[in-house]
């Protein structure tokens, strides 16, 4: 924030002004409702940032040369948030899979209880740990892709560390008990409402750097982060609209009715994982792949027709997640048919990625950082078949509800999401810091393999489990009673769930070594490199060399 001027800190010291005044009008009204917690979070995390903003107002004045040089603090910051959710996230989730081996982790306590911890480790991984990475790497890409400068040094710091402040409103709530018993939506009405000024202002910020371009060509991968950026805003208004019990309660209650509230939250649920989890990380994965392979993508008009048949696709596949329920028969198989056909543009990005490694499989072989994404590639393609196959009926029979469907969604989040994360952080990382490499690439190797065993094991352990689940749940006696109870699918179910614990304190392992890793980058003397005319906002040029342009 020291780059801020005069007019930048007024205006931060007011927004936080206001936040504070917020909270403590939350705090007044909830009292001893979570929303008077909430209130109070509120009230510190303002007073924290206005005393760090004020501390820095006696600083000298900022660079005037700073303009023509790319504004990468606010991404500085948000690799070090990255990480740290990281580890919060996947440690949660640890605890959570252990407990259902050794429910005694719980303490006896309702906080520590699994229903409280489970949606915490969601929201730790999947807003904390992938939307950082997404604002993270999306203010990186567009300033790259497009030759411009952010288009003003406000915006990043509210939406980073709004977001933040969204994400620990929610993540607190649930250890408070506070939810709306939305899947991958359990925040309830006003960290909803934060979360939509946060995003619009995302959502503008984005738009003016893209109108501010000084390449005549928008780059595919922000094709791929508009999208993420559109689609989710919509979701998330159209699936939280609720009527809070009162201004002074945290509690609310959705205005969508029976079978209808179903269908949104899983229109909503399965396009959060299509625009949040695919769309935004396959942005990742258009920029950073060629850029660490330096070769071409392998056919640039394959990635936007694929980009157009995920986005369309997608749209109209939540419905297989109520198979066999009140949800009309009709579009429970417009929900499989979309589904099924999805797998062509998800094998085309897949694919895509797989051939612009061609002429570069021996830098595969020797950076663990290409490894990473080829190993990301590789299972999206796997995870993308999955589930279009979950997807038709028959096969939802024996799958739903089962731990078969938790190592499919496990397979896409690490192997795929977090792969391509922490593939495109250590990309990302020595460029920004202005370093010749990481720390040490012996450590990156060592996190490569853990992360990539861990995944197996996890994986593979809830295939297992869940295929026997589902068939001991359909195993009849001939004279037409269930043979087995709850009780015996559990026993059967133990070793598979320590199996689960084992691979993801392997992968927890991993985010602790990269978060290492990253720090002592960060702390290395600063090597003078000769700064490529490619990272300079100003400048005529092909985008990014030939490492980003279409191999057509």
């Amino acid at each position: 924030m020291g780059q801020f001027t005069t007019g930048e800190r007024e205006l931060g010291a007011a927004v936080l002004i206001l936040l504070a005044i917020i909270g403590v009008a939350m705090a007044a009204v909830g009292r001893y409702d979570p929303l008077g917690i909430h209130g109070a979070i509120v009230l510190f995390y303002s007073v924290g940032l206005l005393s760090l903003l004020i501390s820095g107002s006696f600083a000298s004045p900022p660079d005037p040369e700073r303009f023509s040089r790319y504004y990468d603090d606010p991404i500085k910051v948000g690799v070090c948030l990255t990480l740290l959710w990281a580890i919060f996230g996947m440690f949660v989730g640890v605890w959570a899979a252990a407990q259902l081996a050794w429910p005694s982790l719980n303490f006896d306590t309702s906080w520590a209880s699994f229903g409280r911890i489970r949606p915490a480790h969601t929201t730790g991984v999947i807003f904390g740990f992938g939307g950082n990475a997404l604002l993270t790497t999306s203010f990186h890409v567009v300033q790259r892709t497009s030759r411009a400068r952010l288009a003003d040094q406000f915006s990043p710091w509210f939406v980073l560390l709004g977001f933040n402040l969204f994400c620990l409103i929610a993540v607190s709530g649930y250890f408070l008990g506070v939810t709306q018993s939305k899947e991958y939506a359990e925040a309830e009405w006003y960290a909803d409402i934060w979360l939509v000024i946060v995003w619009v202002t995302y959502f503008f910020l984005y738009v003016r750097t893209l109108a501010r371009r000084k390449e005549p060509h928008i780059y595919v991968a922000n094709w791929y982060y508009l999208a993420f950026i559109i689609v989710v805003a919509i979701l998330h208004i159209v699936n939280n609209l609720a009527v809070p019990i009162s201004l002074g309660h945290a509690k609310s209650y959705t205005i969508w009715a029976g079978v209808q509230d179903s269908m949104v939250q899983w229109w909503y649920g399965h396009n959060a994982v299509a625009f949040f989890l695919t769309a935004g990380f396959l942005a990742m994965l258009y920029y950073y792949l060629p850029k660490r392979a330096e070769r071409p993508i392998f056919s640039y008009r394959l990635s936007i027709l694929s980009f157009w048949g995920i986005t369309f696709f997608y749209m109209w596949a939540g419905s297989h997640h109520l198979h066999y329920t009140a949800l009309p028969h009709w579009v429970q198989n417009l929900g499989m048919t979309f589904s099924v056909m999805l797998l062509v543009p998800s094998w085309a990005s897949a694919g895509n990625a797989l051939l612009t490694l061609n002429g570069a499989w021996h830098k595969v072989r020797d950076d663990a950082t290409l490894r990473f994404m080829m190993m990301a590639a590789f299972f999206y393609g796997l995870s993308t078949f999955e589930g279009s196959f979950l997807a038709i009926r028959p096969v939802n029979s024996l799958s739903h509800y089962t731990d078969w469907t938790v190592g499919h969604v496990h397979a896409g989040a690490l192997g795929w999401v977090a792969m391509i994360t922490f593939g495109a952080l250590y990309t990302l990382v020595p460029s920004i810091w202005k370093r010749e490499r990481m720390y040490s690439a012996a450590l990156v190797e060592v996190h490569f393999w853990l992360a990539l065993i861990g995944t197996l094991i996890y994986v593979f352990a809830m295939w297992n489990s869940g295929i026997i689940q589902g068939l001991m749940w359909r195993t009849y006696s001939p004279d037409n009673t269930l043979v087995y109870s709850f009780v015996d699918t559990l026993v059967a179910m133990y070793p598979y769930y320590i199996a689960r614990a084992f691979g993801g304190l392997l992968f927890l392992l991993g985010a602790i070594v990269a978060a290492y890793n990253v720090w002592m980058t960060i702390r290395t003397p600063e090597t003078v490199l000769k700064e490529a005319s490619d990272d300079l906002p100003i400048g005529a040029g092909t985008l990014n060399g030939a490492t980003t342009s279409p191999a057509e």
